[in-house]
C-alpha cells in the first residue's frame, strides 16, 4: 500500500435512521463503582442522545476512566442503573459489546502481531465482510500504510495510538468511547484521525478529556466529575463560554487553569 500524500476520505456507511422515540445511546442513574473501600463513582447520572458527543472532564482520580470502562462493559457497576444502546448493563453486556468502539490508555493490541494482523484479527472477531479494503483505507488515513507489516511492539506510543484508533472504528461502532484519544499524537497525526474518531458523521461519542475548553468545543453535553466521583455539572455544552468551562472544571477540584 502506497503512503498517501495527505488525508484520504474513508468511506463511511450511511447513517442509520433511528425510529421515533428511540432510546438514548446511554442512560445512567445512580451509577456507582467501588474498588474495595474506595468509591470511584458515586451517584453518577446522565443521558446521551444518539448522534451526540458527551465530554467527560474532571481532575485525576475523578473516575473518568472508570466510567468509560463501565460503559465499555470492561467493568461492572457496583450499583445503579445503566443502559447502553438500549441494553441493560451488566445483564445484557453481550448484546452491546460488538456495537461499541473503545480507545483507552492502553492500545489493546497484540504486541507480537503486526498492525495489519491485529486489524485482521479484530475483523474476524466482528465477522466483517470486505475487511481488507476497510483495513487498507483506515491504515492509509491514519498514516500507517507503510507500517502495516511492522510488529506493534516496535511502534512508538504515537503510532500505536493511531493503530488502536483504527481498531476502535474498524467495525463501524454505534458508540465510540474515547479516553484522551489524542494522547501521544502530534498535530498532524491528530488531524489524520479526525475523520475517524472526530465529531463528524453523526457519531455518538463519549470523550474523556483533561482540557475543558477543548472538550467543550466539540461536545453537545458536558459531564464534570469531582475528585470524589460525584457530579459537579451535567448539562448541554451550548452557550457555555471558555470561562464557564474553566469555572466548571474548578468546581470539580481540578483548579481554574
Amino acid at each position: 500500500m502506497a503512503s498517501p500524500t495527505g488525508p484520504i476520505e474513508v468511506e463511511q456507511p450511511p447513517a442509520r435512521p433511528e425510529p421515533a422515540g428511540a432510546a438514548p445511546a446511554v442512560a445512567a442513574r445512580g451509577l456507582r463503582r467501588d474498588y474495595g473501600e474506595r468509591v470511584a463513582l458515586r451517584g453518577v447520572g446522565f443521558e446521551l442522545e444518539r448522534g451526540a458527543t458527551l465530554a467527560v472532564i474532571g481532575p485525576n482520580g475523578a473516575g473518568k476512566t472508570t466510567l468509560l470502562r463501565v460503559l465499555a462493559t470492561l467493568l461492572r457497576p457496583t450499583a445503579g442503573e445503566l443502559r447502553v444502546l438500549g441494553c441493560e448493563l451488566p445483564r445484557e453486556a453481550w448484546r452491546a459489546r460488538g456495537r461499541l468502539g473503545y480507545l483507552g490508555h492502553a492500545p489493546l493490541l497484540y504486541r507480537d502481531l503486526t498492525v495489519a494482523e491485529n486489524l485482521r484479527l479484530a475483523a474476524r472477531l466482528h465477522r466483517l465482510a470486505g475487511a481488507e479494503a476497510r483495513i487498507e483505507a483506515l491504515l492509509a488515513q491514519a498514516g500507517l500504510a507503510e507500517r502495516a507489516h511492522e510488529l506493534v511492539r516496535n511502534l512508538s506510543a504515537g503510532l500505536a495510538q493511531r493503530a488502536a484508533a483504527c481498531r476502535a472504528v474498524l467495525h463501524e461502532p454505534e458508540l465510540l468511547l474515547l479516553d484522551e484519544p489524542l494522547a501521544h499524537l502530534d498535530p498532524e497525526a491528530a488531524a489524520r484521525l479526525e475523520p475517524l474518531i472526530g465529531a463528524g458523521g453523526g457519531r455518538t461519542r463519549v470523550v474523556v478529556s483533561h482540557d475543558p475548553e477543548a472538550a467543550l468545543g466539540e461536545a453537545d453535553r458536558v459531564l464534570a466529575l469531582t475528585a470524589s466521583g460525584t457530579v459537579a455539572y451535567e448539562g448541554p455544552a451550548a452557550g457555555l463560554s471558555p470561562g464557564d468551562a474553566r469555572a466548571i472544571y474548578a468546581a470539580t477540584g481540578g483548579g481554574g487553569a
